[in-house]
């Protein structure tokens, strides 16, 4: 058994979270392997949610934690450690918890959207709790009785076993999704310049005596095919540099058709080539 990691205690003067997502606290109850509260600390993070909290883990923290947590330590190290769930959902105002079964009381079950969409209208108002069980058996009946709703992954029927970082990475996902939509947040893409009307009036010219220069075109019978090319090009809407790639290659395949026609040519008979002037 590897030894615990001793961890520097959260200050007990914390400021209240002040946004959304600091709101949003994910409680792992009863986890048995300390690699996966590492694992479980790096899947929020890169979601943006920071706020950790243990139930009655096996094991505190540890080397193996902090490995598995590749940068996400920090989350871990002011995770709150409980001695039951309770204590975890401390000021939490709604509380959702994870099923991966189906289970004998009719339970408010909720698709992870939905739970995302819901976590985050209650975290505008205060403190909200997202709630992962035992990696082989979930959460208890006395748990579940803390949460207000369900959330369940719809796997494969087939083969519904997820790993409990794989189960907070894909809820940590929808509540990312659904608070950048709220925010109207889309992915930027970076601006392409992009070539002009003119450089690509040159370069259909050049692709047309390229056409013509390798014997693929004829300019009485080309005209559409090399509409067809126009259109293929205004779609892809190259750049400056991919338009001078283009170019240099149809530069290319004319250099290696002139030079094949040059070798092809006879030399001149003896009888015609130049005399030498006497002197």
């Amino acid at each position: 058994m590897t030894e615990p990691i001793i961890l520097p205690p959260a200050s007990p003067h914390i400021a209240p979270p002040s946004t959304t997502l600091e709101r949003i606290r994910c409680v792992l109850v009863g986890t048995t392997h300390t690699g996966n509260l590492g694992s479980a600390a790096r899947a929020m993070k890169t979601m943006g949610l920071t706020r950790l909290e243990l139930a009655n883990p096996r094991h505190p923290p540890d080397a193996q934690a902090l490995a598995q947590a590749a940068g996400a330590d920090d989350l871990l190290q002011h995770a709150g450690v409980h001695p039951d769930l309770v204590g975890a959902l401390t000021g939490c105002r709604l509380v959702i918890g994870t099923s991966a079964r189906p289970r004998s009381l009719a339970w408010p079950l909720l698709d992870p959207p939905a739970a995302a969409r819901l976590l985050l209208a209650e975290a505008t108002l205060g403190e909200v709790a997202l709630v992962f069980g035992r990696e082989n058996s979930g959460l208890t009946n006395d748990e579940l009785g803390c949460c207000h709703q369900l959330v369940q992954i719809p796997t494969d029927p087939g083969f519904s076993s997820l790993n409990l970082a794989a189960a907070v990475q894909v809820l940590a996902y929808e509540v990312r999704r659904a608070w950048r939509e709220g925010r109207s947040e889309q992915l930027a893409a970076q601006p392409r310049a992009l070539a002009t009307a003119e450089a690509l009036a040159g370069f259909h010219t050049h692709l047309a005596q390229t056409l013509m220069d390798i014997g693929f075109g004829h300019p009485d019978q080309s005209t559409k095919l090399l509409m067809r090319l126009r259109q293929l090009f205004n779609r892809a809407r190259p750049d400056p540099v991919e338009l001078n790639i283009l170019r240099g290659i149809l530069s290319a395949a004319q250099g290696r058709k002139g030079a094949r026609r040059r070798s092809a040519t006879p030399p001149p008979a003896a009888d015609q080539q130049p005399k030498e002037p006497h002197v």
